[in-house]
């Protein structure tokens, strides 16, 4: 004969739980409040939890026949959220228990997962999602140009963001929803670099590395001023957008010479241009969100050593008749600098691919104007989920990658939509 008195239990937490001692083999739904003996040995079991459930609440599920291995239990959400999440909960190792807190409608409901007498299946972890969002570098200008900013940098992962911000607050995404990627490209011949994308996050592209009588302009990093006219002497560079890059470097007329500032990078703002030499880019910051190797398979990011930098400013260009030298990128992509000497005998450098670096400045006779470097998405996450990607986005090679317990994918192209499921 069956047992059908309901018994009262408290929980860890101090909740009262009424059991139902009835083993269920039928399609049910669950009751806030309860706890329900689950027995599969004939076929798979449905249950349905509430609709309108209250904060607080709780429900057990327990495998009563130790048979959810071969007949599994399903967790039906009733349009709620499971862990954030819009799929239902299978349970599909025998003796698994599964406790359930309804913690309100962003997550939903919360699961702890446990072992009875044989070994059950981890909860699935939050689909928490870290990313590093790096925008195009700006170009350079032709004639005595400064150097291109860096494009603008956010991330979530590590310690600290672009332009001296604290890392941002990393998401819990949801699976079975669209999430837009945008790669931001590198400014062109006196241009502004590209936006990036990643859902909500959004990383402006780095201010153009103004030239001959031009003025500078605001970016993720700002671009370094060139040289304006032969009658000022100081001009500063643009700035750079908070909590993304610093400001450009200015320029600095010195009787016949003249010398660019540096554009601005995500770690540091660019250098003013010092007699003879342009001013140095400003330097990026190191993010590990993906390991130097894997970096170095996808293409992406300036290695240095084991640290991978990104969103470097270009270095500005120098003008004087003996002795100038064209300023350094800022580490993290940023090209070096034209020098002009009167016939020209160092061309300036593009900012590199896919680091967001800034392109370095262009001077009169050999070095023109040039292009900054691509941006890059990277987003990781649990390993337990996969990502599908969208037409018109460009994946690295190799990705995504394993690194500890997660996925790392990286985009270095095109726009369009990724979207996650459980693995």
């Amino acid at each position: 004969m069956a047992f059908t008195k309901a018994t009262y239990d408290y929980l860890d937490s101090g909740g009262l739980i009424n059991w139902q001692l009835t083993a269920k083999t039928a399609a049910f739904t669950a009751v806030s409040g309860e706890g329900y003996l689950v027995d599969t040995t004939s076929a798979a079991i449905t249950v349905t939890l509430p609709a309108a459930p209250s904060t607080g609440d709780e429900i057990i599920i327990v495998d009563y026949a130790s048979n959810a291995g071969t007949n599994n239990i399903t967790l039906g959400r009733n349009s709620l959220k499971i862990r954030g999440g819009t799929d239902d909960l299978v349970l599909s190792t025998n003796n698994q228990t599964a406790r359930l807190l309804y913690s309100g409608a962003t997550k939903g409901w919360l699961v702890t997962t446990e072992a009875g007498a044989g070994t059950a299946a981890a909860a699935l972890p939050d689909l928490t999602v870290n990313y590093l969002v790096v925008a195009g570098g700006g170009g350079s200008g032709t004639n005595f140009s400064g150097g291109g900013g860096a494009g603008g940098l956010r991330t979530s992962f590590g310690s600290n963001s672009g332009g001296g911000a604290s890392s941002e607050s990393t998401p819990t995404l949801l699976t079975a929803t669209t999430y837009t990627v945008t790669v931001g490209g590198g400014g062109g011949l006196n241009g502004q670099g590209g936006n990036s994308v990643f859902n909500t996050i959004t990383s402006t592209g780095g201010g153009k590395g103004a030239g001959w009588q031009e003025p500078t302009s605001v970016g993720g990093s700002g671009g370094g001023q060139g040289v304006f006219n032969p009658g000022t002497y100081f001009l500063d560079g643009a700035a750079g957008t908070a909590n993304q890059g610093y400001k450009g470097g200015g320029y600095y007329l010195n009787n016949s010479a003249s010398a660019a500032g540096g554009g601005g990078g995500a770690g540091q703002a660019g250098q003013h241009g010092q007699n003879p030499t342009g001013g140095y880019g400003g330097d990026g910051i190191a993010v590990g969100i993906l390991n130097s190797s894997n970096a170095s398979t996808a293409s992406v990011g300036e290695i240095s050593g084991s640290t991978v930098y990104y969103a470097g400013g270009g270095g500005g260009s120098a003008m004087n008749p003996s002795g100038s030298v064209g300023g350094a990128g800022g580490t993290g992509g940023g090209g070096n600098g034209a020098n002009d000497t009167g016939g020209g005998n160092s061309t300036n450098e593009a900012g590199t691919t896919n680091t967001g670096g800034g392109a370095g400045g262009g001077s009169r006779y050999s070095g023109q104007g040039k292009a900054g470097g691509s941006g890059v998405v990277i987003v990781r996450y649990p390993d337990a989920y996969t990502i599908t990607v969208g037409s018109g986005i460009t994946e690295a090679s190799g990705s995504p990658f394993t690194e500890s317990s997660d996925k790392v994918s990286v985009f270095t192209g095109g726009t369009g939509t990724i979207t996650f499921a459980e693995a």
